[in-house]
């Protein structure tokens, strides 16, 4: 340490500050000061009510530390002191790069409110950004306004985009949503129109003694996969299987003859030892399904909610929605997804697989003859 930043920390300690800020610069000038080093420099002038050269000094930190929290968060603050028209994103940058865990008291107050400065500044652009496309947005309707919309929020980091990251199977070029358009699927009505019958038939099958439960996930332990690790074999969610793999679960299915029926009318894949699939999802009272990803982006899956006590959520990548009873949809969950029922009742969904509709037949036809002999060397194991 030099001589002379030693003089400026003795001065810092017996309370000088002035003299110890003028110190720091001098012994600045013959040293490579750490951010660190800058930062308590900026401490100084912040003290001293010199906001821009107490600005300088953090922004010298940050060339040395550009993620540097403690100095995007005095970046942030002095901003505001000056009413700098930068202050909110500022804020956003020093948000981002919060560590986990508490925060001591002051900062954690100090990062609170300027949580509230950076929610503000969003907020104005998005009013601005709303009000600048509305003309335009008032003639879009269905999937055109949603991009539209999911644009603005892309752009104001409300939302992120998301990708599709199957376990397994990627197959190239196929669009990647993740809530697909409804009009891409006109058979969905179908489905909706059906919605008593198959809960008749669900409740049904829950109450014979032939049913046949399982835990939904079942992989073996030694599997290198940790996205399942609390819920394998866990009865906290289980299923009832009409079909899984490509083979019919006589005990359940027998029971459900309008379902079945159903299913064999809608575009569902037939791979050897894989699909098609459909099953009713039971998960118990507050219980979370983990954030994960399916095995192939080849096939969607389709949610026909059945009993869905209030407050049960699904999210898939940057949308989360409410399931509502007798309101199906398709996702692709090869985008990650998670789900929550807080409640204290059951929650039931029906599921099942299709194919993906950018498919034609003969990439249907490659996709199963790939998985299917995949499978036979067991790549697929007993996830799901």
């Amino acid at each position: 340490m030099s001589e002379t930043l030693a003089r400026a920390e003795e001065a810092m300690r017996k309370g000088d500050l002035a003299g110890a800020a003028d110190l720091f610069d001098a012994a600045f000038a013959g040293m490579e000061p750490t951010p660190l080093h800058y930062l308590q420099l900026a401490g100084l002038r912040r003290a001293l009510r010199q906001p821009r050269r107490a600005l300088k000094a953090v922004d010298a930190a940050l060339a040395l530390a550009p993620l540097d929290f403690m100095a995007l968060v005095m970046r942030a603050g002095l901003l505001e002191t000056l009413g700098d028209a930068n202050a909110g994103g500022a804020w956003e940058e020093a948000l981002a790069q919060q560590p986990e865990g508490d925060l001591p008291a002051p900062l954690a107050a100090a990062v609170a409110a300027g949580a509230k400065v950076r929610d503000a500044w969003i907020a104005e652009r998005a009013a601005r950004l709303a009000e600048a496309t509305a003309a335009i947005e008032a003639e879009a309707q269905g999937d055109t306004a949603w991009r539209m919309a999911r644009f603005r929020s892309n752009v104001l980091r409300q939302t992120k985009p998301y990708h599709s990251e199957p376990t397994h199977f990627y197959y190239p070029g196929l669009t990647e949503r993740e809530y697909h358009p409804a009009e891409r699927f006109p058979w969905l009505a179908q489905v909706a129109a059906a919605t008593d019958a198959i809960r008749a038939e669900m409740l049904a099958v829950m109450a014979s003694e032939r049913a046949e439960l399982a835990p939904y996930i079942q992989y073996d332990a030694h599997q290198a996969l940790r996205q399942w690790q609390p819920l394998n074999y866990n009865p906290d969610w289980t299923a009832i299987h009409l079909v899984r793999r490509g083979e019919v679960v006589e005990a359940n299915a027998a029971q459900c003859p309008a379902t079945m029926e159903l299913l064999r009318k809608l575009p569902q894949p037939d791979i050897l030892g894989a699909s098609p699939n459909a099953l009713f999802s039971l998960l118990a009272p507050r219980t979370a399904i983990p954030p994960h990803v399916g095995v192939s982006n080849a096939r969607l899956l389709c949610h026909l909610p059945l009993v869905v006590p209030e407050g049960c959520w699904f999210r898939v990548g940057g949308e989360t929605r409410l399931w509502r009873e007798g309101e199906p949809f398709v996702f692709d969950d090869s985008v990650e997804h998670e789900a929550m029922n807080p409640s204290d009742h059951l929650r039931v969904v029906m599921i099942f697989d299709v194919w993906h509709p950018d498919l034609t037949k003969p990439e249907q036809d490659v996709v199963a003859k790939v998985t299917a002999t995949e499978n036979e060397g067991g790549s697929l194991g007993r996830n799901h």
